[in-house]
């Protein structure tokens, strides 16, 4: 078993059809404007149900972070270390993905990871899905 595969269903379907494509989807509420993440039919802040998908700049900053040493879940026992992490997407919503083509120990990577630092989307694909990932703008991430 893997622990790292989305869920898909006819709801979340566009989202994931979207990642495959490189394009990172958001929901929107039509009645008071809120954007939100995770994809939900109904907007957390008011409860209406006039949302619609719509496509995020892939622009993020970084909230917080913590990389990850031991993980004894398939498939991540052989990904550590990596940087699991919570990035607040430049429309609004605070989303939870991977941080990559970062430093994660002494001597990997290029950039060192710090609060309120900009990143962007990448994607990596797994198993049969694509997922997003965030990666320092112009690094050369494992995505």
């Amino acid at each position: 078993m893997r622990f790292d595969l989305p869920e898909a269903d006819a709801f979340t379907r566009p989202y994931w059809d979207a990642a495959a494509e490189g394009r990172l989807l958001i929901r929107r509420c039509g009645a008071c404007g809120a954007a939100h993440h995770y994809p939900r039919e109904f907007c957390p802040r008011c409860w209406s149900e006039d949302v619609t998908w719509e496509r995020a700049s892939g622009r993020a900053t970084l909230y917080t972070w913590s990389v990850v040493h031991r993980n004894d879940l398939p498939p991540f026992g052989s990904r550590v270390p990596y940087v699991a992490a919570v990035v607040d997407l430049a429309e609004g919503p605070r989303m939870m993905t991977e941080i990559v083509g970062c430093a994660v120990g002494e001597g990997q990577g290029e950039v060192e990871l710090r609060v309120g630092m900009a990143v962007e989307v990448a994607f990596r694909e797994v198993g049969d899905y694509v997922v997003p990932v965030f990666e320092p703008p112009g690094s050369v991430g494992r995505g």
